[in-house]
């Protein structure tokens, strides 16, 4: 067996592949610039508008063809990059410069994208970062209709291991729709929307190939494997032959695990483990509702800021709420306010003239709300009512003084006053909760959970923090580790604080939901999880195999001298024959 030389990617999707490669020739387009007479300006600008409606066409083509079984919120990726082609950004600022500057329209839309993407590089939050990727695709979708590049022949795709650059995430629908087996990309990252794609529609999937367009061939025979983000070609049959029995394992693994919705998270020793999803857009409801989740842990609010000039109001953001607690029908939504940051300029009132040179470590989240409460009470106020039709409750993220938190219960008491004044109902007796990511936070865990109604910790910007590393970064995402020493003594600290002052304590990063963390997360004693939907009868199989009083022990025994090689090395013993 010999290792492709595109070495190992990011998986983004659990399963496996075997099947022919397909190099699709779509990607990042290599533009130099080139410019025109000014009797030529109006061709050009007609010859834009017609790509871009054409654009269009092809994405509400792609919408026709996806099967009504799929999944709303896949579906609004679609929505998304069509309104980001009614966009004046994309349509309108591109007409001028090739009005004002007499240059192609290639050239005119290749520059307001590296605009753009300026923007989105310098936002702090991994996953909004990575929103770069939708004006990517849409300006791709543009420039291959300007260039008038050819479309694939679906037939030639059937059961074929695309090769690509770069996928948009109309791509990913169409060829699932096609028939696809999988995909590898030399770009992208796990929280990119065509990962997130991959991971909804069930496609193998490995990205962040480097080079893989040029070290693999088209037609040979590959090996996908989507969760260790490997990618193997010129394989042995003995190899070959492995791989088929774990695909085949596979398939009988997903009827099992349909089995398990509607059975209850508990370990084989009886111990009931809460087990709750992590949701971000309205149409996340009804699958979190279906596979049986036991609450909300995270409800990502940013949506409601993004891709607009001002601001959500009160009633908008009242409305959102509420259809997402009527439509999960009484299951528990803990609610987590804004985590934007003023770079992100939601208007131009809260954009600031300095450079921001570390927007992670800048005004961001609670730090923003506190400095800006105009922007924050319409929130607070439609949270606190939102929580008179329902049970909800409100999670502030990036916590890391007590002052803060001190700031914040006078605003709640204050919108209590208010909506007291303005005869409307809302809950007097919301709980109010943190969550734990910023490592002074963790240290400082019994004094929060003093103040606190509950905690929940935040591992994914927790780990970056604490290791001082950017989980996006190729050149540092090799650090990025979930089992190093600081971090499990940093979420040991946040749990045993939050038993001895009795309030619970739940975790929503992605080490929640991951198998493989799950019998350490249990040792250490938690028993609440938040994840991905897709990740929660994964887990509750995981939960029901594990013993819990013995991990307890085991982890309970090791955790003081965690950073002596021997202990880790047991952990690491411990933690395989659990799984």
């Amino acid at each position: 067996m010999t290792l492709s030389c595109t070495g190992i990617g990011i998986g983004t999707s659990r399963g496996t592949a075997i099947g022919q490669a397909h190099l699709l020739q779509r990607g990042r387009l290599e533009l130099m610039p080139r410019y025109i007479s000014r009797e030529e300006v109006p061709d050009e600008v007609d010859r834009f508008r017609q790509a871009v409606s054409e654009a269009q066409r092809q994405l509400r083509a792609v919408q026709k063809k996806i099967p009504e079984s799929t999944p709303s919120d896949i579906v609004a990726f679609i929505d998304t990059h069509l309104l980001m082609l009614n966009d004046a950004a994309l349509v309108e600022v591109p007409i001028n410069r090739i009005r004002e500057q007499h240059c192609s329209a290639e050239w005119a839309l290749q520059m307001q994208r590296n605009e753009l993407a300026q923007v989105f590089d310098a936002m702090e939050d991994p996953y909004l970062r990575t929103r770069k990727d939708d004006v990517d695709h849409v300006v791709n979708r543009i420039q291959q209709r300007l260039l008038q590049l050819e479309e694939e022949d679906p037939e030639e795709l059937k059961g074929k291991i695309i090769l690509a650059q770069d996928l948009t995430p109309a791509d990913a629908i169409l060829m699932r729709h096609w028939g696809i087996a999988a995909f590898i990309t030399e770009y992208g990252g796990p929280m990119s929307h065509t990962a997130i794609l991959a991971r909804s529609l069930g496609i193998p999937a490995v990205v962040g190939v480097r080079h893989a367009t040029r070290c693999l061939r088209h037609g040979e025979q590959l090996i996908v494997d989507g969760e260790q983000g490997v990618v193997l070609a010129a394989v042995d049959d003995d190899t070959l032959s492995q791989y088929r029995s774990r695909i085949e394992a596979a398939r009988l693994q997903t009827a099992e695990l349909r089995r398990l919705i509607g059975q209850p998270a508990v370990t084989r020793d009886g111990r009931a483990i809460r087990l709750m999803a992590n949701i971000e857009l309205p149409e996340d409801i009804e699958r979190t509702r279906s596979l049986g989740a036991e609450g909300v842990g995270l409800y990502r609010t940013e949506y409601l800021y993004m891709n607009r000039n001002a601001p959500p109001d009160e009633a908008e953001h009242y409305r959102a709420y509420l259809e997402v607690i009527q439509g999960l029908d009484g299951i528990p939504v803990t609610i987590r306010t804004l985590d934007l940051g003023v770079d992100k300029q939601i208007d131009g009132a809260y954009a600031r003239d300095e450079q921001v040179c570390n927007p992670a470590l800048g005004l961001r989240a609670i730090r923003l709300c506190l400095k800006e409460p105009r922007l924050f009470l319409p929130q607070l106020r439609a949270i606190l009512r939102v929580a008179a039709q329902g049970p909800v409750r409100i999670m502030i993220p990036m916590l890391s003084t007590l002052r803060e938190v001190y700031q914040l219960k006078g605003l709640i008491e204050q919108t209590k006053r208010s909506l007291a004044r303005d005869g409307l109902p809302f809950d007097p007796d919301i709980q109010t909760g943190g969550m734990i990511e910023v490592p002074a936070a963790a240290l400082s865990a019994d004094a929060f959970a003093r103040e606190l109604d509950f905690l929940s910790i935040g591992t994914n910007d927790l780990i970056q923090y604490t290791l001082a590393i950017d989980r996006i970064d190729d050149a540092v995402n090799y650090l990025y580790d979930p089992l190093h020493p600081s971090v499990l003594r940093l979420i040991q600290m946040v749990i045993d604080a939050g038993r001895r002052q009795r309030i619970p304590v739940s975790m929503c990063g992605e080490m929640a939901g991951d198998p493989r963390h799950i019998p350490l997360l249990l040792g250490m004693g938690l028993t609440e999880l938040s994840m991905q939907p897709g990740a929660l009868l994964v887990a509750k199989r995981t939960l029901r195999n594990l013993d819990a009083a013995r991990l307890i022990r085991q982890v309970g025994e090791l955790m003081p001298s965690i950073d002596a090689p021997e202990s880790a090395d047991r952990l690491s013993r411990v933690l395989r024959e659990a799984s």
